[in-house]
């Protein structure tokens, strides 16, 4: 196979010489405003380190719902009179109190709780038998 370089087509010129294909997208009037929008504000530094559209979208919109519900929440706290607050404040303690025994027996080893109910099935046995 024998390559078509420069030296081949300076010596034979009666072959037809290929011109080199246009890119019909780079070709356009619109891609070239793009492209030279685009070089104009990286020259100029604008948009770097900037992020994309649907993240900023994104981001104002969970701070916006972050910024509502907190407003909401203290909306609610201001509505309520100062009893409603107390009896909150006592329904909180108590369950706090009543809490941690039930957490406690959750992470009891396995042997412990069977032991325990082993407790019970013979002193219900033993009351049985009393009767």
């Amino acid at each position: 196979m024998a390559r078509a370089g420069p030296e081949y087509r300076e010596w034979n010129s009666e072959l037809i010489k290929p011109k080199k294909l246009l890119n019909p997208v780079k070709a356009s009037r619109s891609h070239q405003e793009l492209h030279r929008e685009l070089l104009m504000n990286h020259k100029r530094g604008l948009g770097m380190d900037r992020k994309p559209e649907l993240q900023r979208v994104l981001e104002h919109r969970r701070r916006n719902q972050l910024i509502k519900k907190k407003e909401e929440e203290l909306e609610a706290k201001r509505m309520q009179c100062p009893f409603e607050q107390e009896l909150l404040r006592r329904q909180q303690r108590l369950n706090q109190l009543e809490n941690p025994p039930q957490r406690e027996e959750d992470h009891a080893p396995e042997f412990i709780k069977v032991r325990e109910n082993l407790r019970r099935i013979t002193t219900l046995t033993s009351e049985e038998r009393a009767l």
